[in-house]
C-alpha cells in the first residue's frame, strides 16, 4: 500500500503581514499635506526653550480682566538698565518705570496697547480678514528721533503653503513662502528690500519636524546661517540646541538648553559657546499668582544679572 504523502503547506514569514502594514504607511499622499508654520516662525520650538525673557531687578505685572474680552494691564519694573559704550566696560543706571495696558482679545481680533512713563506708545494688531488671510500690524511712538517704527504683515494660509508680505517704514518691503514637500517636511524663502538704506536681502529655509523632534535651517545673503535642533524626551522634558553663524563678521555661537516642564512651575536654561550661563524659573503658587525667578552669567564679561517678579492675573 502506497504512503500517503500529506500536500505542503506555504506558511507565510512571520512579519509580511508588519511589511505589507508599514509599506500602506509609507504611502503619502501629496495633495493633502499639511499647513507649515509661518517662515518667521521655523525656530519656535528652539527659541521657546534658548531665549527666555530673562530680566535684571524687580517686575510686577497685574491684570485684570473687565469682561470675556476686555482686560487691563498694569506693570512696574526696577532694576538698572545697561548703557552702550565704546569700550569693553559695562555701565549700568538705576532705572524704573510704570507701564499701562489695554488688552481687547477676540476669535477674530486682538487688539493690544502699551503707554510708558519714559513716553513709548506700543501698539499691536491681529486680525482675521478670512478663513484663509490675516492681517498683522505693530508700532512704536517715541519721544527720541529716528527711533519710532511700524510694520504691516498680510498672512495667507493655503491648504500646503503659507505666504507673506510686509510693509514697514523706512520703505521696507519682504515677502515669504514656505511649501510642505512631505508629512513632515518644508522649505521656504523670502525676500527684502529697505530703501531708505538701500539693501536688498534674500534667504532660504528648511524646516523637518516629527513628533519627538524638529530640526530646521535658515541661510540669508546678508552672512546669516542659523541651525537649531530640538529633541521632545517626554511629555515633560525636551532638549535644544542652535548654532549661529555670520560668514561676513566671523562670529560664531553655539548654545544648548532645556526646558522642563513639572506639575506646578517651568524650568528652561541654558548655555552658549561664549561663557554665558541662563535660567529661567516661572513657578505657579495659586490660581492666577506666578511667581518668576531669573538669572544669567556672563563669565567672559563678568556681568551677573538676577531678577525676580510676580504676576498675577491670568
Amino acid at each position: 500500500m502506497a504512503t500517503l504523502i500529506p500536500p505542503s503547506v506555504i506558511v507565510p514569514p512571520a512579519n509580511s503581514k508588519s511589511a505589507a502594514v508599514e509599506s500602506e504607511k509609507e504611502k503619502v499622499d501629496y495633495l493633502n499635506l499639511p499647513c507649515p508654520i509661518p517662515y518667521e516662525e521655523i525656530h519656535r520650538e528652539a527659541l521657546m526653550s534658548l531665549k527666555p525673557e530673562l530680566f535684571e531687578g524687580l517686575r510686577f505685572d497685574f491684570t485684570r480682566g473687565l469682561n470675556q474680552r476686555f482686560s487691563l494691564s498694569h506693570s512696574v519694573f526696577m532694576g538698572p538698565t545697561e548703557l552702550p559704550t565704546q569700550s569693553a566696560d559695562i555701565v549700568k543706571i538705576p532705572t524704573a518705570h510704570y507701564e499701562f495696558g489695554a488688552n481687547f482679545i477676540d476669535p477674530q481680533m486682538m487688539l493690544i496697547g502699551r503707554v510708558m512713563t519714559d513716553g513709548r506708545v506700543n501698539a499691536r494688531v491681529k486680525c482675521d480678514l478670512s478663513e484663509n488671510l490675516s492681517l498683522k500690524a505693530n508700532g512704536q511712538l517715541t519721544g527720541e528721533p529716528h527711533m519710532s517704527h511700524g510694520m504691516v504683515n498680510f498672512d495667507y494660509k493655503g491648504k500646503d503653503y503659507r505666504t507673506q508680505f510686509q510693509l514697514g517704514n523706512g520703505a521696507l518691503l519682504g515677502a515669504s513662502y514656505i511649501q510642505s514637500v512631505g508629512p513632515h517636511f518644508s522649505l521656504g524663502g523670502e525676500v527684502f528690500w529697505a530703501g531708505q538704506h538701500r539693501k536688498s536681502g534674500i534667504g532660504y529655509a528648511a524646516r523637518y519636524n516629527t513628533d519627538k523632534m524638529v530640526a530646521a535651517g535658515q541661510v540669508a545673503s546678508t552672512g546669516m546661517v542659523a541651525l537649531s535642533y530640538v529633541q521632545k524626551i517626554s511629555d515633560k522634558v525636551s532638549l535644544a540646541s542652535d548654532f549661529m553663524y555670520n560668514y561676513m563678521s566671523r562670529d560664531v555661537t553655539a548654545s544648548f538648553g532645556y526646558d522642563y516642564i513639572l506639575r506646578q512651575c517651568r524650568l528652561r536654561g541654558k548655555i552658549d559657546s561664549n561663557g554665558c550661563v541662563a535660567a529661567f524659573l516661572e513657578e505657579r503658587l495659586n490660581m492666577g499668582l506666578n511667581f518668576i525667578l531669573s538669572a544669567e552669567v556672563d563669565h567672559k564679561k563678568k556681568d551677573y544679572k538676577f531678577g525676580f517678579g510676580l504676576t498675577v492675573g491670568e
